[in-house]
């Protein structure tokens, strides 16, 4: 990766400059960075180790656990590192890497999220074809394209960043490398970026809000006939995606389709999607869960562990 510009690092200013209370927010994102390599790795292993995996349904839930997982660990570490740290920096390299990365595994989940959507509609919609539709061979095509969906559109968002003239100051005023930090740093004006930025985001945005928009609007005009405890079956099981879905997409609408201009709001939002959501998404999705919890306490009892046998 070529820089042609006199700029080869970048100052990271993080969440806040007040050195007070950094131990305590490096003690807690650290906890949330275990918790959620703990929560997403055991939702991942529970499913690929059970007959869980052949149902569509937790077929998508381990891959948007692995995609949570990716997400989360090209930003969460960086910003644990860099809260004891003097000086917080990142190559010019890097930041272009995590900024690529960053976006590819957040487009992922946000094509998982709405496959996911597809899956209920069609689970409730049409329950007798549900088997011919959602074939093993469909859900692995659907993966594979939010691969390829969420890699066009990050190789787009990187594109625009990497070949802007970077010529000083170079402190980004966030915990990460994102596009719209960085374009305050260019020494171009980049309006027609920021445009093009909102357009591409926007358009996205507004393809899965439609998915998601009338894969709801079927579901609840379906479930009006449905008996009362058939319904609340149903409704509860949406109800784990749809709180997901307001918990990753609502922060990401606020800051990439909103003014192309960077707030001190949206550092605290951007945590919402980068730490939050990956740390709660595997108990959204086991609390009111009966077979992720067997599958769960299958996995824990196939271990042998000491004080299993203290209690003997």
């Amino acid at each position: 990766m070529e820089n042609r510009n006199n700029i080869t690092e970048f100052i990271l200013l993080g969440l806040s400059q007040k050195k007070e209370f950094e131990v305590l927010r490096f003690l807690l994102f650290l906890l949330c960075y275990i918790a959620i390599l703990i929560g997403n790795l055991l939702v991942m292993i529970s499913i690929n180790c059970s007959q869980l995996i052949n149902q569509p349904m937790y077929f998508f839930l381990s891959y948007l656990s692995l995609s949570d997982l990716c997400y989360t660990s090209t930003v969460t570490p960086k910003l644990i590192t860099d809260l004891p740290a003097v000086k917080k920096t990142i190559s010019y390299n890097g930041c272009m890497t995590q900024l690529f990365t960053m976006h590819f595994f957040g487009g992922i989940e946000v094509f998982i999220l709405t496959g996911m959507a597809y899956d209920h509609y069609v689970a409730i919609w049409k329950p007798l074809r549900y088997t011919v539709i959602m074939t093993r061979q469909k859900c692995g095509i659907m993966t594979a394209a939010s691969c390829a969906e969420g890699f066009l559109y990050s190789f787009g968002q990187f594109l625009l960043a990497v070949f802007l003239p970077y010529c000083g100051p170079n402190e980004i005023d966030h915990y990460f490398c994102d596009v719209y930090p960085l374009l305050k740093l260019a020494c171009i004006d980049t309006s027609r970026i920021c445009l093009l930025i909102f357009v591409t985001s926007g358009l996205m945005g507004l393809v899965t809000f439609v998915v998601l928009l009338i894969s709801y609007a079927v579901i609840l005009y379906t479930v009006r006939s449905y008996c009362v405890e058939n319904c609340r079956k149903a409704l509860s099981t949406c109800s784990s995606h749809v709180t997901v879905v307001v918990l990753f997409f609502a922060p990401l609408f606020f800051i990439y389709i909103g003014p192309a201009t960077t707030l001190p709001e949206d550092k605290v939002l951007a945590l919402s999607y980068t730490i939050i959501a990956p740390m709660l998404n595997p108990l959204i999705y086991t609390l009111r869960n009966m077979e992720m919890k067997n599958a769960i306490k299958k996995l824990c009892s196939s271990f042998n562990f000491p004080w299993d046998k203290v209690r003997e």
